[in-house]
This record gives structure tokens, sequence and C-alpha cells, in this order.
């Protein structure tokens, strides 16, 4: 057991340490690349996506417009239990089918964790279709302007822009710069709650077809001089987004520029930001912005400047995007085998109310060894002063006076006399209601090191994995120490 100790304080040193912001080259067949295990690109019959689609059935309609869009996107399951999207486009959108092959083995040819890869097409008849991988967690629309639950928080906001600048910088270093109708609902996120960039808009609608659909108030000028897409183009719809993301509203770039030339640039943020974002960071989004949408779109910056320049201001880096977005994840919460004791639900739920409860109630009945230690030692000054540290911190434990028990705990702790397992439990848990859950994470390893079969030094260490947004490695401490009571309460 002092084994897993060691290792859970390297894997929380290391997780604080690391950053989930990946390097562009970092993205390519690299990160997460093996553990996706991404198909290479293929072609379906028609037969197999109807059955993965239920017939393209309206049910499984996933497209912004529904079944009136002139290209229609349907969720569907292949024969391998792989969920896909199939965009099923207009009977006349790519009459060449040689032309559309072509065009989709080249997107197909790409692979990144910044985008939801095409893993391949059909092409029977007069049908065109491309198959792309499933992100279960809806669009960026969804999340920034019609959310349900919680506003999308700054942390999440500046990371949407960074992995889309990064995706946007690996489609260009693989001579695919152009994206057509860049908008929010060509964001999606994944089980792991990460942003992604749909590979559909690296296609045309159609060999002819008009490459933006927006409001023409969102349209990049040169394509109204020209009706051609170029990569400044692209630059300047990511500026659009950027002030969907600052703004949480889809605002006319024309206003939001007049709004910044007026150095009223905090009347474009979202008002339920307030608080949570330093003016600095804020002026930097809207100068990034600013220089995405200049008229002349040679003044624009490159993809690659564009992620130089949102690294710099990324936060909560090492928090997973699942938690910032406030998602269930999908191979952790949704889940959960285990038959759960009341100390481990209030540990999933990291309810510390009901964990102090607990703690009050069991007492002091697993500091082993601790009366024979006594025993001998009652009768010096020293241990005498030290016993009553840990009485006071008892009595400020119960009366929920945290701070104290702090104090109190600590100078019995740093006394050396006696090791109390439950102290640590204890102070752990005064930690956790302070808001400080690193040093909470040490005090529960540290009575696991003191006494190895005892599965509230376990349920501690889930709860404050739990709070540090580390599910994962919450999940398998949180199994461990239901494993080890239902051991126990055995024998």
């Amino acid at each position: 057991m002092g084994a897993r100790c060691s290792k859970f304080s390297i894997c929380w040193f290391h997780s604080h340490l690391k950053t989930s912001v990946l390097e562009s080259s970092d993205l390519e067949n690299g990160g997460k690349g093996e553990k996706n295990a991404w198909p290479s690109f293929g072609e379906f019959s028609l037969e197999q996506l109807k059955v993965a689609t239920s017939g393209f059935s309206s049910d499984n309609i996933v497209s912004e417009h529904g079944e009136k869009a002139p290209n229609v996107v349907y969720k569907g399951k292949l024969d391998n239990d792989r969920w896909v999207a199939v965009k099923r486009f207009n009977k006349f959108a790519w009459p060449d089918s040689r032309q559309f092959l072509e065009e989709a083995k080249a997107v197909g040819s790409l692979r990144s964790e910044r985008l939801a890869n095409l893993i391949g097409c059909c092409c029977e008849g007069d049908e065109r279709l491309l198959v792309a991988e499933f992100m279960p967690n809806e669009t960026l629309a969804k999340h920034l302007f019609h959310w349900e639950n919680q506003p999308m928080k700054w942390a999440m906001r500046l990371r949407v822009a960074l992995y889309l600048a990064q995706a946007l910088e690996y489609c260009s270093s693989k001579g695919r710069a152009l994206y057509h109708d860049l908008n929010a609902y060509r964001i999606l996120f994944d089980n792991d709650g990460n942003p992604r960039l749909s590979c559909f808009g690296l296609m045309k609608n159609s060999r002819d077809g008009k490459s933006y659909s927006t409001n023409l108030a969102f349209t990049p000028p040169e394509y109204l001089r020209t009706g051609r897409v170029t990569p400044e183009s692209v630059v300047y719809s990511f500026g659009t987004l950027l002030l969907d993301l600052m703004s949480g509203k889809h605002i006319p770039p024309s206003h939001a520029l007049d709004l910044i030339r007026g150095k009223n640039f905090l009347m474009l943020m979202d008002s339920a930001l307030e608080g949570h974002f330093s003016n600095e960071d804020g002026m930097e989004l809207v100068r990034l912005a600013s220089r995405c949408l200049q008229y002349e779109a040679r003044e624009r910056p490159n993809a690659k400047s564009l992620v130089i320049s949102l690294m710099s201001v990324q936060k909560e880096a090492e928090v997973p995007s699942y938690v910032l977005m406030g998602i269930p994840h999908g191979t952790a919460s949704s889940k959960q085998p285990l038959s759960l004791t009341p100390f481990g639900e209030a540990c999933i739920r990291i309810d510390l109310t009901a964990i102090h409860e607990i703690l009050e109630k069991m007492g002091y009945k697993d500091d082993e060894g601790i009366a024979n230690e006594l025993s001998f030692q009652m009768w010096t000054s020293q241990m005498q002063e030290t016993l009553n540290c840990k009485k006071h911190g008892d009595t400020a434990f119960r009366a929920k006076d945290f701070a104290t028990a702090i104090d109190c705990y600590t100078r019995f702790i740093d006394g050396g006399t006696i090791v109390s397992p439950t102290v640590y439990a204890r102070r752990c848990l005064s930690y956790l209601m302070n808001d400080r859950p690193q040093e909470a994470l040490g005090d529960a390893m540290q009575a696991q090191v003191v006494s190895p079969q005892w599965p509230t030094a376990l349920y501690l260490q889930a709860t404050c994995l739990f709070s540090l947004g580390m599910e994962g490695d919450a999940q398998e401490t949180l199994k461990d120490g239901t494993n080890l009571e239902a051991k126990r309460s055995k024998n």
C-alpha cells in the first residue's frame, strides 16, 4: 500500500506541472493519437450508412437546420459500435464523383486531436456522403449562446480559442488552409469536453457553391468583393469567433470594432464573466480580435502567430476540459459499477459536510497503538502540551472552526511525539473546508502511510483528487477504498 501512496505523489505532482495545452507539433498522430486509434480513411457503401443512421431517420439529424438544410448531418452507429457523424450532400452538390473523392481523400488524410477527423466517404450514383468522428457534447454555439446549467468559464473560452487556432495551424501546415464558413456551429466537443474543429468545413458544400452561408455582416470583406475564400478570410472568421467567446453573443464585427475603437471593450464582455478575468487578459483578446478583423487581408495575423499569442493567456491549463465545462466524463462518471458506502457517495459528491459528520462519528478508533504510547509518555509536560493541542483541535473541528483546527492539529503533528492517522484525516478535511485541496491530499496520503489498511485515508484521497479535477485518479482511489472497506467488513 505504501507504494500506492508514492504513485499518487508522483501522479499529483506531474499533473500540476504539465499543461493540457499541446504544442501544434504534437497534434498529428501524437498526444492522444495512440489512445484514440484513429482509423485510416476508407469508403463506405450507401447501405452501410443507411443501416448506421436507421435509414437516414429524421430522429438522427444533428445538423443546425434539421431537414431543411441543403446538406444534412446525421448521427450514426457503425457495426463495430463506433459512433459517427454522416454528412449527406444535396444530390446536385458534387456532379463529378472523381472530384468529390479526391477532395474527400485529401481531407481524410489529416489526423489531429484538434479535429473531428474525417474517416470515410460514400460515392454511389448521385449520393455524396462524408463520415467523421462523432462528437457527443454539442457545439460551441450551444454552450456559448444557449447554455442551461452554467455559462462557459473564462479559462474554457481561452482554451477553445487556442485549440481552434492550433487546428487551423495544423490544417495550414498540411496544405488545407481554406476553411469554409467558420462559425460556432463548426466547433464541437468530444468525450473529454475538448473542443474540436469539424472537418466538414475543409470541403466546400458543393463544387461551385457559395462558401459562406452566414449573415453578410459576418462575412470577410474580400469574399463580398471576389467571392473567393483565402487563408486570410479564415483568420477574419476566427476574429468573429473571438468576439463570440468574449461576449457570449454573436456580435457583428463592425459594431464590435466601433466599441473597441471607442475604448469601450468592457461593453463587449459577457456579463456572466464579470470578476472572472483580468483586464489585461481581456485587452489581449480584444487586440487579437481587432488584428484578425482588419479590413485589409494582408494586415491580419497567420494561424501560427495566433497560437503563440493564445498560448500566453491560458488559465487553469491543468484542469480537464470536462471539469471546466461542467459535463459528465464519458468513461468515469457515466458508469460507476461499485456499490458505494455512504462515505464513498459523499466522496464522489465532494460533500464535505457529510464527510465531517462521518469523521465525527468515527472518533479515534483507527488510531492504532496510540493508547499504548500514551500510557508510557503521559507524564512528561511536553506530552501534555502536545495532547492539549490535539484536544483544542478536536474541539474546533467539532465546532466547525476549521482554521483553528488546522492550527492546533499542525502544532500536534509538529510535536512529533505521537503519530495519529485520524489527526491527519481531520486536518485533511479542514484543509478541504478552507479550499486548500493540495495540502489536504498530502495529509490524506500521510494518513495512509501511518495506517495502510484504513479505508478512510483512501476515501479522503479520492475526495481531494475529485476537488483537484483529477477524475480518473479519484475514481481509481475510490474503488480501492470501497474494496478495502468491503474486505475489512468481511473479516
